[in-house]
């Protein structure tokens, strides 16, 4: 590599670029931060610079270990074509807008351009990372390395290797993300890698519950903080995230999924992306963010709450067991995923053996049956398991 630490390059300087930048050069490596819009970098090194200083407000950091950091990260305004300024990073990790075509464009000159040993990396959610891979000079120097957002606080990174990448970059990867204090798990390149494909339920279905007027949008939320004890309600949380990446991400796992229907996006978000209701970013969401708006209050009925919670759950857990069927990631990678990047209270295979493997099958077959939905269709593993009287975790 070209030095130790090595040196790392970001290419975009949004919120997870400047993140991605603060998080390595916490850990010691020199940066280089760049960005083709006009105040991007400058932004960022102010927002690197306030996360840094809320970290010494709480003793985290002296003043000294800020100024050592902001110094470690070069911040350039230069044109996506000139990546050049790369050249002597031994990784490169990509996190621009989430289009395959821009991805592609920059991935073939870094290809073409970065040092012979150089890793490349893509931040991408929810792309393929074998069409980004396609576009380099060396395909097998690729990986996904996925952070998720605020990248400084959560503790997952998702490694991502395609059918080409060496054995070697996917080794070096996860060595880099433990280095990095965070926790990385291995997923296969598949539409949405672990997190964002198995959370689609969590918000999928607590909409499908709504748009059925089984409950309202506050006690939902509520059914699953008081019974999950999950730290926000999904729509909480997808105003938080923001409807319109929420909708996006849930468009692309469908679309790359060839239209399977358990990951249909609702009409509902539809709706509210095209009011332009994104959620906390706009002032109105699910929930009204506006100076005035009185808070709408739960319907705080337990048998509700219970039911709502036993439905939502039984999905998640069972998109969870069709995960290892299909050899996504790992039992223990599912887990840890599920806890570490959306703080999920369990790890929902663990919750399944907790819950009972034959009450989830029983909860996704009358579900089957009342809809007639494909939707609700059991995991061919969860059934093996059931017949079979084993636990996905032994």
């Amino acid at each position: 590599m070209a030095s130790d630490p090595i040196q790392i390059g970001v290419v975009g300087a949004g919120a997870m670029g400047g993140g991605i930048a603060q998080v390595v050069a916490q850990a010691g490596h020199q940066v280089i931060l760049a960005d083709a819009r006009i105040d991007a970098t400058s932004k960022a090194e102010e927002d690197i610079g306030a996360s840094l200083g809320r970290l010494v407000e709480k003793g985290k950091l002296t003043s000294a270990d800020r100024d050592a950091i902001l110094g470690r990260i070069q911040f350039v305004q230069a044109p996506l074509d000139d990546v050049h300024i790369y050249r002597a990073c031994g990784l490169i990790i990509e996190a621009i807008v989430e289009e395959l075509g821009a991805k592609q464009i920059l991935f073939a000159k870094l290809g073409a351009t970065a040092a012979h040993d150089a890793i490349l990396a893509t931040n991408t959610s929810s792309l393929s990372v074998a069409s980004i891979a396609s576009a380099a000079v060396h395909p097998e120097r690729v990986i996904g390395i996925h952070f998720f957002n605020p990248a400084p606080i959560l503790p997952l990174v998702e490694v991502v290797p395609w059918l080409g990448t060496k054995p070697e970059i996917v080794t070096r990867a996860v060595q880099l993300a433990a280095a990095w204090k965070k926790t990385p798990v291995v997923a296969s390149d598949t539409p949405g890698f672990i997190v964002n494909r198995i959370a689609r339920p969590f918000y999928g279905e607590a909409i499908r519950i709504l748009e059925e007027g089984i409950a309202d949008v506050p006690t939902i939320d509520w059914a699953m903080r008081k019974h999950g004890g999950f730290r926000m309600g999904p729509f909480e949380l997808m105003d938080f995230i923001g409807n319109d990446v929420n909708y996006a991400v849930t468009r692309s796992v469908f679309e790359a999924f060839f239209y399977d229907p358990r990951y249909r996006p609702s009409l509902t978000q539809r709706r509210l992306v095209e009011a332009g209701f994104l959620g906390r970013k706009s002032g109105r969401g699910y929930y009204d963010y506006r100076e005035g708006a009185i808070a709408p209050q739960p319907h705080q009925d337990r048998e509700l709450g219970s039911e709502i919670f036993d439905r939502i759950l039984a999905m998640l857990i069972n998109e969870a067991v069709d995960a290892v069927f299909l050899r996504v990631a790992s039992v223990r990678d599912i887990d840890i995923a599920m806890t570490k990047g959306v703080n999920y209270p369990k790890g929902l295979l663990a919750w399944g053996d907790e819950l009972g493997l034959d009450s989830v099958l029983r909860s996704m077959t009358e579900l089957q049956h009342e809809y007639g939905e494909d939707r609700y269709r059991p995991s061919p593993l969860l059934r093996r398991l059931v017949g079979e009287r084993r636990r996905v975790t032994a």
